[in-house]
């Protein structure tokens, strides 16, 4: 089974991991996910199903001037088998960026990010869901150049899939 979907996200600064500059973004994403093999856990409370997505972004931060940022993130996410129309999931990815959103917070154009959270798919139809989900979105150069303070985020995204 496939899965093509695309969403809107607000996020809001989370000061950790030493970043300190309140980054707001604003990001769309479109991705495409590949279901890998059965559903696992047959008779257990986590029965379900394990999801390779590569996913492209862009948008802008907005707070505290308007910056670029794009980018892609390859995502491993596992979806809970419930039997109904609510199906909850976890996800995590890494992948690279780019943005100019500079010091204090960001020493260079190319970025790496990396992504975790949850969410969950209603299926309005068999194939067709409303997609709702949190993320924590850390974006950094890993050291290549200074600063490296880095850019984390809370984000929140609504959106809509396609499975086929």
């Amino acid at each position: 089974m496939r899965e093509f979907g695309l969403g809107l996200g607000i996020g809001f600064a989370a000061k950790v991991f030493g970043s300190k500059g309140p980054h707001d973004l604003v990001l769309t994403r479109f991705y495409y996910g590949w279901m890998l093999g059965d559903v696992v856990g047959k008779d257990r409370w986590y029965r379900g199903n394990w999801e390779v997505v590569q996913e492209i972004f862009g948008g802008g931060q907005y707070h505290p001037r308007s910056r670029f940022v794009i980018g892609e993130t390859t995502i491993l996410r596992f979806n809970f088998a419930t039997g109904t129309r609510w199906v909850p999931f976890l996800d995590a990815g890494v992948g690279i960026s780019a943005t100019d959103i500079g010091p204090p917070s960001l020493g260079s154009v190319f970025e790496f990010n990396e992504q975790f959270g949850a969410g969950f798919n209603y299926f309005w139809r068999n194939n067709r869901s409303l997609t709702l989900q949190y993320r924590f979105i850390h974006i950094s150069n890993a050291g290549i150049s200074e600063p490296n303070l880095g850019v984390n985020e809370n984000m929140f995204y609504a959106g809509v899939s396609w499975f086929f």
